[in-house]
């Protein structure tokens, strides 16, 4: 019997329709905005001022503390300036806007498709150049990778789970890096395995690939201590905490990190990238991102420069359709309306999902009857209609109290909501003023 979490969880619709679909290179953007804000923790500090010429894979904006990530070049050319931009979020943050000027990179990177299996760095060193080299997790979350790797006194990893889950319905890059890049991958898991000083590894992957899981089992075969494991199609199983679960039977408490269980999460994506930075000394300028919709007329799988516009890339899928009524940075379930088609790629960006109006509207309101739905779908066993109340009213203690900051966004409520209220908008809400609470109390 297949493997899956235990608690709540819901099955929407698959709609994989970019997953045959290889990863290809889109134009290079003319310009791009690059934000010194694309991950978790300080905003990176901008190194170059308007009128300096950089290279692609050229520092850009350094770390600002220890929970940061550098910010290099996606494109060669000239700082128009630094700027605001609207990003994902719909808010206005910092971002560094460069004409392309060719495409000259950094003499020290290597660009050749040769694989590189030899790791000669320590764990130590791993470490370090991995935070050199911006790497940060690009399931969604943004964490910067050379934190993750640097488990807290007194803690030890025990097990690296590599999530190639991609639960997220539409989405597919992580399927199509599975499939494309497979050798790099296995590279990418013993580096990991090497910082983490741990010996095993195991690749979570739902039956809905049986492809990857066929292609990553067989490679898996010739590596010590590195297997796969399919599991059972549920979402939100690419959660950290549910694919723990999933994998290991063991539950991560309520407020605390996968290393309180003994275990480290990497996204596929970010497996990738540390084999880029490491073995090719490849910072992270550019990921794939599923450009995709029921009426897009070629959805694709686009290897994007950090920075690009998101209408350049629904260009190069064939153009917005007529019909559009909202496009979505991320999938249907986590993802984000997009406020315009200026906003910039990033490094946590996975999909560009356009919808047609009659899927993006919102159906009318209704009165809570109470049928605790939302509880049972719940993957964290919270009870979301409770929250939201609680929201509406900002009864923030009571709130913190029912562990609102343990929501991990996934929408499951939602979704499965008959009365269409908007449960994760106000928890979301109530999540964003409890946390300013706790902050403030530090």
């Amino acid at each position: 019997m297949l493997k899956t979490f235990k608690t709540g969880g819901v099955h929407p619709e698959e709609r994989k329709i970019s997953a045959g679909k290889n990863i290809k290179i889109p134009p290079l953007p003319k310009r791009v905005a690059v934000p010194t804000t694309q991950h978790i923790g300080a905003p990176a500090k901008p190194l170059v001022k308007k009128g300096d010429i950089v290279k692609t894979g050229q520092l850009i904006a350094a770390s600002g503390g220890f929970v940061s990530a550098n910010i290099h070049s996606p494109v060669s050319g000239k700082v128009f300036k630094a700027d605001e931009v609207v990003d994902a979020s719909g808010y206005r943050k910092p971002a560094i806007i460069i004409d392309t000027e060719g495409d000259e990179w950094d003499e020290n990177i290597d660009r050749s498709d040769k694989l590189v299996k030899e790791i000669a760095l320590s764990g130590e060193e791993i470490i370090k150049k991995t935070g050199e080299m911006g790497i940060v997790g690009m399931g969604g979350a943004t964490f910067p990778t050379h934190v993750k790797l640097s488990p807290p006194p007194g803690k030890k990893c025990e097990i690296l789970l590599i999530n190639g889950v991609e639960c997220e319905p539409y989405l597919t890059s992580d399927h199509r890096i599975m499939l494309e890049k497979s050798e790099e991958l296995m590279v990418g898991i013993r580096i990991l395995m090497k910082a983490l000083k741990v010996n095993k590894a195991v690749i979570g992957i739902e039956n809905n690939k049986p492809d990857a899981i066929e292609k990553l089992t067989n490679l898996a075969a010739k590596e010590d201590g590195i297997e796969v494991q399919p599991l059972k199609v549920k979402y939100p199983q690419g959660g950290e905490k549910q694919l723990i679960d999933a994998v290991t039977g063991r539950q991560v408490p309520s407020g605390k990190l996968p290393i309180e269980v003994g275990a480290v999460v990497h996204n596929v994506g970010t497996t990738f990238a540390v084999y880029e930075a490491i073995q090719k000394n490849k910072p992270l300028i550019e990921r794939v991102v599923t450009v995709t919709g029921p009426a897009i007329s070629q959805p694709s799988n686009f290897l994007v420069r950090i920075g690009t516009p998101v209408g350049q890339l629904i260009e190069a899928a064939g153009g917005l359709p007529d019909n559009t009524g909202k496009v979505i940075g991320g999938g249907p379930m986590m993802g984000k309306a997009l406020v315009n088609l200026d906003v910039p790629v990033t490094k946590g960006s996975s999909g560009i999902l356009v919808l047609p109006y009659e899927q993006a509207h919102r159906a009318p309101v209704e009165n809570c009857i109470r049928c605790s739905k939302c509880i049972s779908a719940c993957p964290m066993g919270l009870e979301p209609y409770l929250l939201m109340i609680e929201a509406e009213k900002k009864l923030w203690d009571r709130a913190e109290s029912d562990s609102i900051m343990d929501c991990i966004e996934c929408g499951s409520c939602s979704f499965t909501c008959p009365a269409h209220r908007p449960l994760l908008d106000y928890i979301r809400l109530g999540k964003g003023e409890v946390g300013q609470i706790i902050r403030a109390r530090l």
